[in-house]
């Protein structure tokens, strides 16, 4: 007898139909979707604008250090686009890193070699360096893809100006150099290197009262660039303004405390107004900022020269016209001699300082060095005569010790040291 068949139940039969379903609903649809297991999720990529708004921003507060950074990312995140290494370029010119701004011109210029504004920049930037040439013919370059840029022209008028302070300067050039800052203003007033620039050159023409209103412009936007306000102490230092000059450059060793030139500038605005005890020590905080640098060793000889102190003095004079290793482990290369406000001194201080310490076989190879090759030179000449009388009066009247006299030291207070005809300081190209 044969058993009867069971019916299969309707519902476990939908049941499983409803798993089966379920079952390619997941593989197909919801398993491709689901990052696997473990793995980090990937974080959305940033477009470029917000690291462009973003660096902005920083500008505006005056965060330059972090905006460049900033920038950098920008480049990372489109390194295609040409106009974001000449902006990042602009502000580390601006913020005194010329070889990473090179860099980022080069590559803009790799991807657009007609690129108008990165031209203009890189021809800045050769300008800045000492290499004059170069640079203008990159700038003419600029000029003739972009006739109306304003920063091509300030970019221009800073390289005159380098020009002028260099010595290298041509008939026309100073004619030339003012046409052109105001020709940068009239195209457009709104940018800092414009307002820089006009500011520059006002200040090597010799009008300080109208420099420092350009430069007191490009600080109100942006207060936190070292070389703008080492540039504004400079042109109150010359206007006789001694505290906003004392200010400025202390603004600017607050930006740039690893740099020797704030320091540089301070000890010497000190040493004209003949605030000796303050200007050494900045003077020597200035060496050890940048030891190889012969002129900041002539500064901070030129200090002890002031008080009399001949025997110290002789000791950074030396090191500063003769060149050789420092007391560091560092070598220092010789200041040579030539028709320089700060050439002239420094052999005048280190002949007179000989002299007056009765070592004038070395004494009269300086003066009589000053006679062969600066004979054009009035201040020169007469310095070098008083080098000669000196080591005169010593042999009749030989020193009884090598220290430094109350008397001596008064009188170097009051800026008669030996008679020496000097000159105004002025900070050296």
């Amino acid at each position: 007898m044969s058993r009867k068949r069971k019916r299969s139940s309707p519902l476990l039969v939908l049941v499983l139909v409803v798993l089966i379903a379920g079952a390619v609903y997941v593989d197909r649809f919801i398993v491709p979707t689901t990052p696997p297991l473990f793995i980090p999720t990937a974080t959305p990529t940033r477009s470029p604008e917000s690291f462009l708004n973003e660096a902005g921003e920083l500008i505006q507060k005056g965060k330059i250090n972090q905006a460049i950074e900033t920038y950098k990312e920008a480049v990372k995140a489109d390194p295609r686009n040409p106009a974001v290494y000449v902006t990042l370029a602009r502000w580390q010119v601006l913020y005194g890193d010329y070889p990473g701004a090179m860099e980022n011109i080069q590559n803009a210029l790799l991807l657009n070699p007609n690129h108008a504004l990165a031209l203009a920049v890189r021809g800045w930037i050769l300008g800045l360096q000492g290499d004059f040439g170069a640079g203008q013919v990159e700038i003419e370059k600029s000029l003739e893809l972009d006739p109306n840029s304003a920063l091509a022209y300030a970019y221009l008028a800073e390289i005159y100006k380098n020009k002028i302070e260099a010595g290298n300067e041509d008939i026309n050039t100073r004619d030339q150099i003012g046409q052109i800052s105001k020709k940068a203003l009239a195209l457009d007033n709104s940018l800092i290197e414009v307002h820089r620039a006009r500011g520059l050159v006002l200040e090597v023409t010799g009008n300080y009262r109208e420099a420092i209103a350009e430069l007191e412009t490009a600080v109100s936007m942006n207060d936190n660039l070292a070389d703008l306000h080492l540039a504004l102490g400079r042109n109150y230092n010359a206007a006789e303004i001694y505290d906003k000059a004392e200010y400025e450059f202390g603004r600017a060793i607050a930006l740039r405390p690893d740099e020797a030139e704030p320091y540089a500038e301070l000890a010497r605005m000190y040493l004209k107004l003949g605030q000796f005890g303050k200007g050494t020590q900045y003077s020597e905080q200035a060496v050890q900022k940048d030891p190889k640098d012969p002129f900041l060793r002539s500064l901070v000889g030129s200090f002890y020269y002031k008080t009399g102190d001949y025997k110290a003095a002789i000791k950074s004079l030396r090191l500063a016209v003769n060149g050789g290793m420092s007391e560091e482990g560092v070598q220092v290369e010789p200041v040579p001699l030539d028709s320089s406000i700060a050439s002239v001194n420094l052999y005048t201080r280190y002949g007179i300082s000989l002299a007056k310490t009765n070592q004038c076989g070395e004494a009269l190879k300086i003066s009589q060095k000053m006679a062969e090759v600066v004979a054009d030179n009035e201040d020169a000449m007469y310095n070098a005569q008083v080098i000669v009388d000196t080591c005169k009066e010593m042999a009749a009247n030989p020193p009884v010790t090598e220290t430094p006299s109350a008397d001596a030291a008064a009188d170097a207070e009051a800026g008669s040291t030996a008679d020496a005809a000097e000159v105004t300081e002025t900070p050296t190209p």
